[in-house]
């Protein structure tokens, strides 16, 4: 093959792996809870959920807007509790049922992009833990503003909560 086929091809097969490793899979895409507490880009279709859970004490129906790509969860929860300081005390609750879920320790010093000057009270956390054998990454942001308490988190497999996941999903979080 002559020198100049070679720069011509080059290029083009340079583009062609390029556009090959972009994985349609994360077709990212605004979305918010029924009440709209919040906005934020989820990488599918999202569900849906609403239950009661226990926050060390008082009991809240938290709802819960998903999607999951490949094993990996991306969701966002709210809840709105009776007065501020339920809710800043909530954080630690959510906290350490999130870990308990995996078996997980949080890794120390966890900082995760977006905006957090709004709120009362933010935790974030950075964990590795296992869940039916299954090695998981789980980083969430606890954030409590007024009453109402949010829970933004990323769950799965290592390889697949990526610094540009990351980036994303807690920088496009917005609540409302």
């Amino acid at each position: 093959m002559n020198k100049r086929r070679m720069t011509v091809l080059l290029p083009l097969l340079a583009a062609a792996l390029a556009l090959g490793a972009c994985s349609p899979k994360y077709n990212w895409r605004e979305s918010s809870d029924d009440g709209a507490h919040f906005v934020v880009l989820l990488p599918g279709k999202p569900a849906r959920v609403t239950r009661t859970v226990d926050l060390d004490g008082p009991k809240a129906e938290m709802s819960m807007t998903a999607a999951e790509i490949d094993g990996t969860t991306f969701a966002v929860g709210t809840a709105e509790l009776a007065d501020n300081a339920a809710a800043a005390r909530a954080l630690d609750a959510m906290a350490a049922a999130l870990l308990n879920n995996i078996g997980g320790k949080a890794r120390e010093g966890a900082a995760l992009p977006g905006k957090t000057g709004e709120f009362s009270r933010t935790l974030d956390l950075d964990a590795q833990g296992t869940v039916r054998g299954r090695p998981l990454r789980l980083v969430a942001r606890l954030a409590a503003k007024g009453r109402r308490v949010y829970q933004v988190l990323i769950l799965g497999d290592a390889k697949a909560v990526t610094d540009e996941n990351i980036e994303t999903f807690f920088g496009s979080f917005k609540p409302t």
